[in-house]
C-alpha cells in the first residue's frame, strides 16, 4: 500500500488549490479522497490478482512477494475483494457527484463517466484480455487518473468550476506519480520483459528510463514554480523548493543503483516525500 500517500497527496493538492476559492466546499474535497484512497485499493487488489493469474509474479520477481503470489489469500477471495472495493468507489463517487458536489447535468454526467472510466482503469491495468499496463501504457493512465483527474477533478467538484492554470500542480502530482510507477518498472524490467510485460521500461531500455526517471522527479517543481509565481502568492509559498534537495539526493541515488532489486526502497521514499512536498506546499500557500 505504499501508493496510499500518492492518492492523499493528490487530493490535497487539489483540495489546497480549491480552498481558496469563495465557494470551496469542504464535505465534497473530502469525498472525493475517501472515493480516490478506494480506487488505489481496488487498483492494488486488482494489481495483486492480475499479476498473479497471468504469471508476472513469479519466483523471478524481485519486488515484495503479494498476497495472491504467496497464497496468503486465494484467488477467489482476491476477486471478490476487487468487487467488493469496486462497488464501494463506485457509491463513494455517486454520493460525491449526486449527494454532495454542486454541478449541473452536462457536469454530473460527464464526472460520472471519469468515474467509471477510473474504476475500469483501476480494473484493467493487470485484468482482462489485453491489460494496458503491459502495453506499455501503465504511465500515461497513471498521469491521467493521479494528475489531471486526481488534481483538477478533486478542484472542479470542490468550487464547481474551473481553472487552466490548475493543470500545473495536476500535471506536477502525474509526474510524480508517474515517478513511483517508472521505479517499480525499472525494478521489474528484467522479469517483465521474461514474462512479455512490455512497460515503458522494457520499451525504452534501463538507461533511458533512468533519464526519463529524472525527468518525473525534478520537472514538478519548475511547473509549481510557475504555479505559484502566476498566483502572486507570497514568498512563504516558494519554500516547497527546498524539496528539490531530498528529491535530487535520492535521485543520484538511483543512478548508483546496479542491483535493480535496491531499487524497491526509492518508491516508499518517493512516495513519501511527494506527500510530505504536497503538505509545504499546502500550508505556505494557504498562508
Amino acid at each position: 500500500m505504499r501508493t496510499l500517500p500518492l492518492a492523499l497527496a493528490s487530493v490535497a493538492m487539489g483540495a489546497v488549490v480549491a480552498a481558496k476559492e469563495p465557494s470551496f466546499h469542504l464535505t465534497a474535497a473530502w469525498l472525493a479522497a475517501l472515493t480516490t484512497l478506494l480506487l488505489q485499493v481496488l487498483s492494488n487488489f486488482a494489481n495483486d490478482l492480475g499479476d498473479s493469474s497471468s504469471g508476472i509474479d513469479n519466483d523471478q520477481r524481485v519486488g515484495p512477494r503479494r498476497t495472491v503470489q504467496s497464497g496468503e489469500i486465494s484467488r477467489k477471495n482476491m476477486t471478490k475483494a476487487v468487487g467488493v472495493t469496486a462497488f464501494l468507489a463506485l457509491l463513494s463517487g455517486l454520493w460525491l457527484i449526486l449527494g454532495v458536489a454542486d454541478l449541473s447535468f452536462t457536469q454530473t454526467t460527464i464526472f460520472l463517466g471519469l468515474g467509471m472510466a477510473a474504476i475500469a482503469a483501476a480494473i484493467t491495468y493487470t485484468i482482462g484480455r489485453n491489460p494496458y499496463g503491459y502495453l506499455g501504457l501503465g504511465d500515461l493512465f497513471v498521469f491521467l487518473f493521479f494528475g489531471l483527474l486526481g488534481v483538477a477533478g478533486t478542484f472542479f467538484v470542490s468550487v464547481s468550476d474551473f481553472k487552466a492554470d490548475v493543470l500545473l500542480p495536476a500535471s506536477a502530482m502525474g509526474l510524480w506519480s508517474t515517478g513511483v510507477l517508472n521505479l517499480n518498472n525499472m525494478r521489474d524490467h528484467a522479469n517483465d520483459r521474461f514474462s512479455g510485460k512490455r512497460t515503458l521500461v522494457v520499451k525504452m531500455g534501463y538507461h533511458n528510463a533512468l533519464l526519463y526517471h529524472a525527468f518525473l522527479v525534478l520537472a514538478p517543481f519548475i511547473l509549481l514554480l510557475f504555479f505559484v509565481a502566476g498566483r502572486q502568492a507570497s514568498a512563504l509559498s516558494y519554500l516547497f523548493l527546498f524539496g528539490v534537495i531530498p528529491f535530487f539526493k535520492d535521485l543520484l541515488d538511483v543512478f548508483k543503483v546496479r542491483n535493480p532489486a535496491d531499487l524497491d526502497p526509492f518508491l516508499k521514499k518517493l512516495a513519501i516525500k511527494t506527500m510530505l512536498v504536497t503538505i509545504v506546499f499546502g500550508i505556505t500557500f494557504l498562508l
